[in-house]
């Protein structure tokens, strides 16, 4: 593929991640010399998903957070023909930098990522979407000088969960399958409850503690199949109160918890109050959101730091891997029938 020339003007340089849903390459433009990111899929493909996936990108493009979107179209090499997605190459995803700062993340850093990600999901509400995967991986940060600016990605679950012109909600159901990563799925995930805006804010809510905390209670159980795996998970997150869980930290993130499963299905969370909570915890604690993130600290460190795409965290959450030295992984192509399934069940998720 290299060298090959995608919408005249993006040339391509390597492979930067593969995965069962396509694979992902590092792109330079010709004119301005600026990386961007490419996924690529083959047209002969059973299911073909990025169509969905740049139509969801564009449907939330302008808004901080977002990955921009720079061409979709076919393009026909030596190879075949292939649909291919040109967007923002981003840095290292949360759980990277999880790892880089030990597996622990200073209560500053958790309250200012909540602040960024907070407006990320009022945003993907606004349009009428849920997320539906929300964890650490699904969230990158910025390159250059939008290094401070964290993004959203993997949009292989999202789901409508309004029209999105008279803004009739979709019918509350039961009996559904548990979608996105179990580790961080919502209770009435577990349940088999149509998932609405509340679990996108509930499963944020484990994030945060998986940061505080270095791990979450029901991490590591042991079962023969997947089910009695997500039947542990599920029974140890309903075991464990909301008191128990945020033992040791400050009340708000218990508060926080007591909101969102509070909730009724189809109930607009108030975005304002959550992020005002936490930012009045800042404030008592007299820390300032300035953007000296942990991860600051430790990148005076000589280790090679992975570049991933916007198109970019499932070419590992899907059963990828990278293979470009320095560049490292890519980020997850939404909508992909392999990025889904592996994004929600890889044994990695748990």
């Amino acid at each position: 593929m290299s060298e090959l020339k995608v919408g005249k003007k993006y040339r391509v340089v390597k492979k930067i991640g593969a995965g069962s849903f396509g694979d992902i390459y590092l792109g330079i433009n010709d004119s301005t010399k600026e990386e961007v990111a490419m996924k690529l899929e083959s047209t002969k493909s059973k299911h073909p998903q990025l169509i969905y996936e740049a139509k969801l990108y564009r449907i939330l493009q302008g808004a901080v957070g977002v990955p921009y979107i720079r061409w979709y179209g076919v393009e026909t090499f030596p190879q075949g023909s292939f649909n291919v997605l040109v967007m923002d190459l981003l840095g290292e995803s949360l759980e990277d930098l999880f790892n880089r700062c030990g597996r622990r993340f200073s209560l500053k850093t958790v309250l200012m990522i909540a602040d960024q990600v907070l407006l990320r999901l009022e945003y993907i509400h606004s349009k009428s979407f849920i997320h539906r995967d929300i964890k650490p991986d699904n969230f990158l940060i910025g390159r250059g000088r939008r290094s401070n600016i964290i993004y959203v990605i993997d949009f292989g679950l999202a789901k409508r969960y309004r029209d999105p012109k008279t803004h009739v909600h979709i019918m509350y159901r039961e009996n559904k399958h548990l979608t996105g990563t179990p580790r961080y799925a919502s209770i009435n995930n577990h349940l088999g409850i149509e998932q609405s805006r509340r679990d996108d804010l509930e499963s944020l809510g484990y994030v945060f503690m998986y940061f505080l905390r270095g791990s979450l209670p029901w991490q590591g159980l042991r079962a023969n199949t997947k089910k009695q795996k997500y039947q542990k998970i599920m029974e140890k997150k309903m075991a464990t109160p909301v008191d128990l869980l945020c033992k040791g930290f400050p009340d708000e993130f218990r508060i926080y918890f007591e909101y969102c499963r509070a909730l009724r299905f189809a109930d607009k969370p108030d975005y304002s109050y959550l992020r005002r909570l936490f930012k009045d915890l800042a404030l008592r604690n007299e820390i300032e959101y300035d953007g000296n993130f942990d991860w600051r600290a430790s990148e005076s460190a000589p280790a090679a730091r992975s570049s991933r795409t916007a198109a970019a965290g499932a070419a590992a959450a899907a059963g990828g891997t990278g293979t470009g030295t320095g560049t490292g992984r890519a980020a997850a192509p939404a909508g992909a029938p392999g990025a889904a399934g592996a994004s929600g069940y890889a044994e990695g998720a748990y």
